[in-house]
């Protein structure tokens, strides 16, 4: 009987560390973006805007600002005319690649699995 409120306890400390994840993961867009970026390492803000098809500016610009304030990525503007913008993943991001990896052969077997392609 002991055990049942520690498993209770580790039991709710994964579902926030899931509902974590989910909060700065969510949306259409995020993880697509951070495919982009780590497929190429470094990417321009045009270069993401034409990997992620569908996306707005403003609603890129809206998700790049929410991936660098919660640390996945990092902003540099270059002195260049006109000035370029480039985005990387931080060490923080870069933790990421191998869920982006898991998600891509999900992903693959899934149409598969489903469409047959």
């Amino acid at each position: 009987m002991e055990c049942k409120p520690l498993l209770k306890e580790a039991h709710k400390k994964e579902m926030r560390a899931i509902q974590d994840s989910m909060d700065v993961l969510s949306g259409k867009w995020k993880i697509a973006i951070i495919t982009s970026i780590c497929l190429y390492n470094k990417r321009r803000f045009s270069d993401i805007l034409n990997d992620v098809y569908g996306i707005s500016n403003k609603m890129l610009s809206k998700e790049l600002k929410e991936l660098e304030t919660n640390k996945l990525i990092k902003r540099t503007v270059l002195d260049t005319q006109p000035v370029t913008v480039q985005y990387e993943l931080t060490k923080h991001g870069k933790s990421l690649q191998t869920i982006i990896k898991d998600l891509t052969a999900w992903g693959i077997q899934h149409r598969k699995e489903i469409i047959g392609k």
